[in-house]
């Protein structure tokens, strides 16, 4: 038996691809197989099966693609509903695949058809459980991202999951693998570890939520503080269950040069976002005046969901031979409207002799000499709440970058304040900015190296003063 982790990092997502003698099978698939289709051929093995674990909010699967790829049944858990063919299994159900068993563990509560799959070995030993967003490194799935249509509370999935894991879970083997599908930064947990594997005994005596003695204290464990998801979750759910136009297609379309002057024309075009996918130091320094930022260096995906509205066309902005992985990252969170890139990215545009902006970046040292002399700096940190309550500079307003497209979040500033934006490293700020400038706000100015070189800056200078006193 063979077993490979595919682990997405900028969506913190596992998919993964079991093999036996010759016969494969991939559980959670993201939306662009290639690589599964890929690893197949290179091993020579037959993809047999899909497995989904859910209907999966934070990204779209590759499933019906897939499918439609190699042949493969699309295998859901019981009190699964689907817009398109799938099979749906029965709870304890085994699959064969080569000289191994997988079976199915029905396991409802973070959604109602959420189920793991158990594999039994060639020695007919339970080796290793895919377990979704049911169990995690750490932390278990939440319950509050289930389709609105099943009419349950947040309470009542919770304790579903807690009898899930006590009956399903819970009583396997100590040595038994786990293989969740997210680590450390997703949103489908509270608090996910940064492990992406992990066993049952381990779970058992590191996981909050295993720990707790009741259901009720299990199901007010795991939904007290949760944030709200991101906008982009319901969208991804209802696409996985009702189907999608497939990739390829999304891509001719997304994938066709404008020249300048179609781009001007386009601009003009309410339903037209201008996203810039460069570098936050390459738009920093220059960039088509409306534009919105999002580099791919960063959690690409998550904060386009999160910021950008699917009702909208996107033209892009790209390095050159940026522009497929763009679209294709885009594409994994359920945006299918593109009209084009801009042949040439921004050089093309620059050199036309197009008006451009800039975004003034600011060493920390300078803010913290600026500070007490001028009373019309407005520090905004846009990191999340928890982030912030853990350190930030003086007085320093809170205004999460997830909540910025909100009109309620902009109600405290004033087009006379010199607006420094800061984050934790410099990326988030960047798409601040952007966001802001779109909206007309330009005095602003972004602190390079965000909270980490504040603090690092703050360090180096106490280490000074302490210096001078002895």
């Amino acid at each position: 038996m063979y077993i490979e982790q595919l682990y997405t990092n900028c969506l913190s997502e596992a998919a993964y691809y079991i093999e036996s003698n010759g016969e494969a099978a991939i559980v959670d698939p993201l939306r662009d197989i290639d690589e599964y289709l890929s690893l197949a051929e290179k091993r020579n093995a037959k993809i047999k099966y899909i497995f989904e674990t859910h209907f999966h909010a934070d990204f779209v699967s590759g499933h019906i693609d897939l499918a439609k790829a190699t042949g493969a049944p699309i295998i859901y858990g019981p009190q699964t509903q689907t817009s398109f063919p799938v099979y749906i299994a029965k709870d304890n159900e085994e699959f064969n695949l080569g000289d191994v068993t997988i079976k199915v563990l029905h396991t409802p509560g973070h959604t109602l058809e959420s189920t793991c799959y158990l594999v039994k070995d060639e020695n007919k030993k339970y080796y290793a459980v895919f377990t979704g967003d049911t169990l995690f490194v750490g932390d278990v799935g939440r319950p509050d991202l289930s389709q609105k249509e099943e009419y349950l509370t947040t309470e009542e999935l919770a304790g579903i999951m807690y009898d899930s894991l006590q009956q399903k879970i819970i009583p396997l083997a100590d040595d038994v693998i786990i293989y969740p599908a997210h680590g450390a930064g997703s949103s489908c947990g509270k608090n996910i570890g940064e492990q992406t594997f992990s066993t049952i005994g381990e779970q058992k005596h590191t996981n909050y939520a295993l720990q707790t003695e009741s259901k009720e204290e299990f199901i007010n464990a795991v939904t007290e503080g949760l944030s709200k998801p991101p906008q982009y979750f319901p969208v991804n759910a209802k696409i996985n269950k009702e189907g999608y136009e497939s990739l390829d297609s999304i891509l001719v379309r997304a994938l066709k040069p404008l020249t300048v002057q179609q781009t001007k024309k386009l601009l003009n075009d309410d339903d037209i976002i201008l996203l810039d996918t460069r570098t936050t130091i390459e738009f920093a320094e220059g960039f088509i005046p409306g534009s919105l930022f999002i580099g791919l260096e960063g959690r690409f995906a998550e904060w386009a969901g999160t910021l950008l509205p699917f009702n909208k066309t996107l033209l892009l902005i790209c390095d050159e031979g940026k522009e497929k992985e763009s679209v294709v990252r885009l594409a994994r969170v359920g945006f299918s409207r593109f009209a084009g890139y801009l042949e040439g990215g921004f050089n093309a545009w620059k050199n036309a002799g197009e008006p451009i902006d800039m975004i003034i970046n600011v060493e920390p040292d300078e803010l913290a000499m600026d500070l007490p002399f001028d009373d019309k700096i407005l520090v905004v940190d846009v990191r999340r709440e928890t982030e912030f309550a853990d350190g930030h500079v003086k007085d320093a307003v809170n205004i999460p970058l997830a909540t910025l497209t909100d009109p309620a979040s902009m109600a405290n500033l004033e087009e006379d304040q010199n607006i420094y934006l800061n984050c934790r490293s410099g990326y988030r700020s960047i798409i601040a900015a952007s966001i802001l400038k779109k909206q007309g706000i330009h005095n602003l100015y972004n602190v390079l190296g965000g909270w980490e070189k504040i603090k690092e800056q703050k360090k180096i200078q106490q280490e000074k003063e302490k210096s001078v006193l002895n």
